[in-house]
């Protein structure tokens, strides 16, 4: 899934414009028209495909954003900005190809991908409400080129996203194996391990040979994709290793049980890592380690307080204590159960943040939230809307997470299905 999904992602961008000379941007955020697992529409995405197929590439950053680098295995490769070596003053990062012996000049943040492929994508953040200031800042700072170009840079292509319909979902049929062998076909047989390799090889994906399995095969690809798609969205929806569970009797879960590589005392944690990646796009240590005001915390709920999944057609309500620990913003953002991608309803944005005007907050500084079909009286201003008769789920995002967040003194309430 990994590789599949880096696939399909840089498939939906190349709809947009080329690799690494353009800039894929949402300069008025990003919205459920765009299928792209578990984004979120508070903060500016930026998004580009790096490749490194022909040399060195330049990267420059601008100061104050919040990003990664994964090769194309999904794999952390580097973070930028507030999580970088840059700490937030942005700065120059040099991409070297796999296997590069060349001389490497000084005044560059280095990095060495173990692929020529790299998905990069970083976060602006409002000020104030105003979207200019970091748009302005990323346009005019951001800029990406080859070494060899250093002293005459191109100029950069940047694309608004915003409202554009394109996919990064890998399949759930026979081309998903054709995306990892397209992946298989690019990149260093080195970047992944041999392992692996064996298990592709094995149903005919290998290095330098056609991928073309005969009818019998194909029908077991077939069966075995939808069972592995099935599959996935069990662990994903119910995970059942008590870790999950971020408080007690709970419907709150933790994505990050085994942080970012997945590991349990040197061993892979295999359900963990296929939950993340059915569910989100991108990786960066700076998900799941301890970064208090700083980074960003996540905490996923796919069922009510009692154990129901949540249905479209009945409305519900959680409250956030007083003193929410985020020390820039929240956010709640709902989405599709079956394409993982924001919910597409009436309203643009299916969410609802402290950045949002007119939000109501109490006098205690807590705040309700409303989910449903339409909105309870009275409380428009903090509801987001959901679709009859189909499912949903939810994510609640801290920026900047302060301490009640990391020892639980301060939890999110449950959501709870309103009987009135």
């Amino acid at each position: 899934m990994p590789a599949a999904g880096l696939y399909a992602t840089r498939e939906g961008f190349g709809t947009l414009g080329p690799a690494h000379q353009t800039v894929i941007m949402v300069d008025s955020l990003m919205d459920s028209k765009s299928l792209v697992l578990t984004a979120n529409s508070e903060t500016i995405y930026t998004l580009v495909w790096l490749d490194t197929k022909n040399g060195p590439l330049v990267v420059e950053v601008p100061p104050n954003v919040l990003g990664m680098v994964d090769d194309f295995w999904q794999r952390p490769v580097v973070d930028v900005g507030r999580t970088g070596p840059d700490k937030s003053k942005g700065g120059k990062y040099l991409f070297l190809p796999p296997g590069y012996e060349g001389e490497v000049p000084e005044g560059y943040f280095v990095v060495r991908s173990p692929t020529f492929g790299n998905f990069f994508f970083f976060r602006g953040f409002l000020v104030n409400g105003d979207l200019k200031p970091a748009l302005d800042a990323i346009k005019k700072q951001t800029r990406i080129y080859s070494l060899a170009q250093t002293a005459n840079p191109p100029d950069m292509k940047f694309v608004d996203a915003s409202g554009k319909a394109f996919n990064t979902i890998h399949a759930s049929d026979f081309t998903f194996f054709e995306e990892v062998n397209h992946v298989v076909q690019e990149e260093p047989i080195e970047a992944i391990d041999a392992e692996t390799l064996g298990l592709l090889a094995s149903i005919g994906i290998q290095k330098g040979k056609r991928f073309a399995p005969d009818a019998r095969m194909k029908k077991i690809l077939i069966e075995a994709v939808a069972v592995g798609s099935a599959t996935a969205r069990a662990l994903s929806f119910k995970p059942r290793d008590p870790r999950y569970q971020l408080y007690p009797n709970s419907g709150w879960v933790n994505p990050f049980i085994s942080g970012v590589h997945f590991l349990d005392e040197g061993a892979r944690n295999l359900d963990a890592r296929t939950f993340y990646y059915f569910l989100a796009l991108g990786i960066s240590p700076a998900q799941s380690i301890k970064l208090v005001g700083a980074g960003s915390q996540y905490a996923t709920a796919f069922a009510d307080g009692t154990g129901n999944p949540f249905d479209g057609s009945k409305t519900y309500r959680v409250r956030l204590p007083p003193n929410i620990p985020a020390k820039g913003f929240w956010s709640f953002v709902l989405y599709d159960n079956q394409t993982r991608s924001m919910l597409q309803t009436d309203q643009r944005f299916p969410s609802i943040s402290s950045q949002k005007k007119g939000i109501v907050v109490n006098p205690d500084t807590s705040v309700d939230v409303y989910f449903g079909p339409t909105a309870p009286a009275g409380h428009k201003d903090n509801w987001v809307q959901t679709v009859p008769r189909k499912g949903w789920f939810i994510i609640l995002r801290l920026y900047g997470p302060l301490q009640p967040w990391f020892d639980k003194t301060w939890k999110p309430g449950e959501i709870e299905l309103r009987s009135e």
